[in-house]
């Protein structure tokens, strides 16, 4: 569970720095957010992570753009059922495709757009009863590692905004950076993530 948890985070920390990048007016604002919070201190560490709303709203954005992970574990019927007008006969296996129902048009408005302000003052949470929003399953059988992957997806976050303004290399502008997806059993950049830090606080 530990290295599921651990390799997931990392990966939404990759999507989540491609998404502020390509949005260079997002990554101003969590920048803004992020060093007003922890200025005082000089550093970022877990105990002001909860202030950080608009970080969360990226985060929140970012697993409904790009989660990791496009179809839930497959469940077996125990029973005969009908779902939609579909017969589902006993034993058949039935998977949830995440991917498709995170950007359906019929849920989110401009779905293919990265707009982490959709989540500001929203209800919708992946805590597993919004069928919308299931980037960590739902119900009974939500991911077991949600506690221990998002403090490990706001810290990395948190200190690359903190610590470091961000460019692409080769004068590449931001609206040119290449987000196509490689899948598989889960959901990676096909190319890396190339960036120049430069340091704003040692």
């Amino acid at each position: 569970m530990f290295g599921a948890g651990s390799d997931t985070s990392s990966g939404i920390v990759l999507w989540g720095m491609s998404e502020i990048i390509k949005n260079p007016k997002v990554m101003e604002e969590a920048q803004i957010e992020v060093r007003r919070v922890f200025d005082r201190k000089g550093y970022v560490d877990e105990t002001e992570l909860h202030q950080l709303i608009y970080l969360k709203s990226i985060i929140k954005e970012t697993l409904r753009l790009h989660p990791l992970v496009p179809l839930l574990i497959p469940r077996e019927c125990r029973e005969k059922c009908q779902i939609n007008g579909y017969d589902i006969p006993v034993k058949t296996r039935v998977a949830v495709n995440v991917w498709a129902i995170l950007r359906d048009e019929r849920y989110w408005v401009e779905a293919e757009s990265f707009k982490p302000e959709r989540f500001i003052n929203n209800p919708i949470d992946f805590k597993g009863t919004d069928f919308e929003y299931t980037s960590f399953g739902a119900g009974r059988r939500i991911c077991p590692g949600i506690t221990y992957a998002l403090p490990n997806i706001e810290l990395p976050l948190a200190k690359l905004l903190y610590h470091f303004d961000w460019k692409l290399p080769n004068k590449m502008k931001n609206e040119d950076l290449d987000m196509t997806e490689s899948f598989g059993i889960t959901i990676t950049r096909k190319n890396d993530l190339c960036v120049i830090p430069i340091i704003r606080r040692p």
